[in-house]
């Protein structure tokens, strides 16, 4: 199957779950994870009408997007890879969204790169829900006085929180610990489900799904 063939029964899927979790259609938003892949690889999805896509790096991400935005203006784009410090003022320029926000240093940086460019983007917190060492993410028992000092000490416009299960544990008990630190927190959007689970963090309440290989196939990464 084609890319657009792809992402159509991935956008079929999403509206039969939303059904099926007694939610609104298009209550979703799918972020077609581009990663990995050239602008040649993505342009088919922007043909057919796609305009939300995520990717991982902000350098990877400035080589092929401003060629796309120059062809599909309309574009949202969302980083959903981790962001260092000094990459903050290419991520605000360039991105629209970023769902990584996890440490005072780059809660501090985005918010002075916002004032000086003049922009304005919705973050999320990302949340290690699993605690593992390895992963970024603010831990979960740190997440409620985090979530307070990005509102209220730098007045950031957080939207929601996001999350990355251990990709060798049963995704819904992460949904449901990020779904009951977003409840608590008055947020509205939670940024969970990718390729393998999108359905079921659907049901547990996903405002936003990241879908990458069931859209663009295998990627292959470098050695």
């Amino acid at each position: 199957m084609g890319i657009k063939t792809q992402l159509g029964q991935v956008q079929d899927d999403i509206g039969k779950a939303e059904k099926e979790a007694g939610r609104d259609e298009g209550s979703v938003t799918l972020i077609a994870v581009s990663k990995t892949f050239d602008a040649d690889h993505i342009r088919p999805a922007l043909q057919v009408g796609h305009r939300v896509f995520g990717e991982n790096r902000v350098q990877e991400a400035k080589g092929k997007w401003p060629e796309l935005l120059e062809e599909f203006p309309d574009t949202q784009l969302h980083l959903i890879g981790p962001l260092q410090s000094n990459k903050s003022k290419e991520a605000v320029a360039l991105f629209d969204v970023i769902h990584t926000v996890d440490r005072p240093k780059i809660a501090r940086a985005i918010r002075l790169e916002m004032e000086k460019q003049n922009r304005n983007l919705d973050l999320f917190v990302q949340i290690n829900t699993g605690d593992e060492p390895q992963k970024a993410g603010i831990s979960v028992q740190d997440a409620d006085d985090f979530i307070a000092f990005c509102r209220n000490e730098l007045a950031l416009p957080i939207k929601g929180l996001m999350c990355i299960p251990p990709f060798d544990e049963d995704p819904s008990p992460h949904f449901k610990i990020l779904a009951e630190i977003a409840a608590r927190n008055d947020l509205e959007e939670l940024s969970m489900g990718m390729s393998g689970d999108y359905q079921e963090a659907i049901k547990a309440g996903a405002s936003h799904v990241r879908v990458g290989s069931a859209i663009f196939g295998k990627r292959d990464y470098p050695a």
